[in-house]
């Protein structure tokens, strides 16, 4: 069983001219068309996300013991 071929036959499509041109002010006909994709779209990865987020953690950590360092007295920064 065949389909038949989504564009329509110029020999029985009106408003063409020989050639296949249409004439001005005329609109082609439409062809068949598809909708959705053909394959499934690839996942992101989630890496960049996640090292994002243990360099913040690590940057804040970092912070947070020079602050507390420097309220102890182990290092004499002024900020």
């Amino acid at each position: 069983m065949s389909t038949p071929p989504p564009d329509p036959d110029p020999d029985r499509t009106p408003g063409l001219e020989p050639g296949g041109g249409v004439r001005p002010g005329d609109t082609p006909p439409d062809s068949g068309s598809t909708s959705g994709l053909s394959h499934p779209q690839p996942m992101r990865s989630r890496a960049v996300p996640i090292w994002f987020t243990v360099l913040i953690g690590l940057f804040v950590l970092c912070v947070l013991g020079m602050v507390i360092a420097q309220t102890v007295g182990l290092i004499d920064v002024l900020w």
